[in-house]
Parts: structure tokens; sequence; C-alpha cells
């Protein structure tokens, strides 16, 4: 009779998903704030007319105001 193989679990820092990303956005900008070593952006929208940018925040803050944005045609094909 054959026995089961021992379950080693995972190491969880191996094995884990990258956060969810921010669409790709024709009328977004991202400036990059110098903050030491980190990487960090802010982010600006520019829709519709592209001449008043609306301050959204970091990109941690931005994402789930850029991704549940409705407006029509303003993200690049390859994310629809």
């Amino acid at each position: 009779m054959a026995l089961p193989l021992p379950v080693i679990p995972p190491e969880s820092d191996e094995f884990h998903l990258a956060p969810h990303r921010i669409k790709r956005c024709t009328f977004r900008r991202l400036i990059n704030v110098e903050l030491g070593a980190q990487r960090v952006y802010d982010v600006e929208c520019l829709f519709p007319d592209r001449k008043i940018p609306i301050p959204l925040g970091d990109l941690e803050a931005a994402t789930p105001i850029c991704n549940a944005c409705i407006a029509p045609h303003i993200f690049r094909p390859d994310e629809d």
C-alpha cells in the first residue's frame, strides 16, 4: 500500500499574488515624488479637457478611484 506524501505548506513570501494594478488611462498623469529610496507617485486626472489637473493623491489612493471610472473611451484598448 502506498503512503501519501506529506504536504508541506508553501512559504507565504514565495507564493503571493501581485496587488491589483491601476488601469492604464490616457488622461492620467503620474508624478514621481522623491522620497529617499522609495518609489512614490502622485496621480492627477486630466479628464475631460487636459487643462486643469484634478489631484487624486498617491498611487495607492488613486487606484480605486481610477478603476471605478466609467468615462467612455479613456482607457487604453488593451485594458477594456
